[in-house]
Order: structure tokens, then sequence, then C-alpha cells
């Protein structure tokens, strides 16, 4: 996983950002999207990171804890539903991942993404295809983006319990769909998304 990283620093790039998001694929909750530089991605430090979605909440929650205090430098970047329904989904996927990067402390040398070129840098991009499995910055900026996010759908269902955001973190299912019909969207609601303006327009 760290190949790409490997490659960089054999040429003297240090400050690798890894950027990623959690998020887009939700109807409910905003988009969250992190950038991190870790000190020296080869050392034995990282090894337990990989792609947010194959580790355990728990598992998760220890790696975010380990990256953010040992990382040189990360910024998470958080965008609301208001926002996505102004501008679309992948506009502010864009945005928030330049965001990310222009937040960050240290000024990275090199910056991969997952899946996304970030246009309006004037640093270095690569987008790499299925990103957080196969270079550790990206993987790192993985768990953050969804810790994150995750933290804020459980703050969420405190608000709104009616939706049991806690269980599904504002994607689509059974149960959630059920919740809509009965309650109606709340605030945190996509307007934009096909099944809420469905809902909106009856």
């Amino acid at each position: 996983m760290t190949l790409l990283e490997s490659t960089l620093l054999a040429h003297g790039i240090a400050h690798i950002a890894g950027v990623d998001e959690a998020g887009r694929g939700p109807c409910a909750g905003p988009l969250v999207v992190a950038a991190v530089i870790l000190k020296n991605p080869l050392d034995s430090l990282w090894n337990g990171i990989k792609d947010s979605k194959k580790l355990t909440e728990s598992r998760r929650e220890e790696l975010f804890e380990l990256i953010t205090k040992n990382a040189l430098s990360f910024a998470i970047i958080e965008i609301p539903a208001a926002q996505i329904d102004e501008v679309g989904l992948h506009r502010s996927n864009l945005e928030g991942m330049r965001r990310a990067v222009q937040a960050l402390s240290i000024r990275p040398e090199y910056v991969l993404t997952d899946g996304y070129a970030i246009a309006g840098l004037d640093i270095p991009t690569l987008a790499v295809w299925k990103g957080d499995q196969v270079a550790l910055s990206v993987g790192a900026a993985s768990i953050l983006a969804k810790v994150y996010r995750d933290r804020i759908m459980l703050e969420m269902d405190l608000l709104y319990p009616e939706y049991g955001f806690k269980n599904h973190k504002g994607y689509i299912t059974a149960q959630h769909s059920r919740n809509l019909i009965e309650f109606g969207p709340c605030r945190i609601h996509r307007r934009s998304f096909s099944n809420i303006a469905a809902l909106l327009s009856q």
C-alpha cells in the first residue's frame, strides 16, 4: 500500500498529502473531506492503515487517534447538505478537496487523491483509482473523513432520533425510507437527491 509513497520519497518528495472523502452516497448529512500528511509514510507506525471501509468501527476510532496525534498535518472540511443542494455533489466534493489541502499547516509537495483530480491547485496532483486501497496517505485520509462524519451523524441522531441516523449514517436503507415517508425530510436531508425530491414533490 506504500508503493506510490515509496516512489515519491525516492525522488526526494517528503511531504505527501493524501485526500479522501466520506459521505458522497447518503441522502442525509454532510460530505466530509480530509487531507493528511503523514510523517514518513514507510514507518511501521502506520501499518494498520487501510481503506476505512475494510476496518471495524472501533479500529477506525483507534487509527483516527493515532493519525491525528502523529501526522505532520491534517485538515478536515465539512460541507453541509444545503451547500450540496446548492452547487451539486461533485462540485462540492472537489471544492472540499481543494479547501482541505489548502487548510494543511504544511504545504504538500505532492497530492494523492482518491479517484478525482483537484483543479485549481499549484501543486502536483495524482488522482488514483481506488486510492484509499493503494496509497497509505489516502487510506489515512479516508479514516479521518469516515470517523469524523460518523461522529457528526451520531450527534444528528440525538437531534433527530426518529430517523435512526446512528444506524445508517444517512444512507438509504429500508428503515430510513420508511422513516422518511412517516416523518418527511428534516434539515440535514439533501433535497437535491432523487428520493428526497420525490417526497417533497408529493
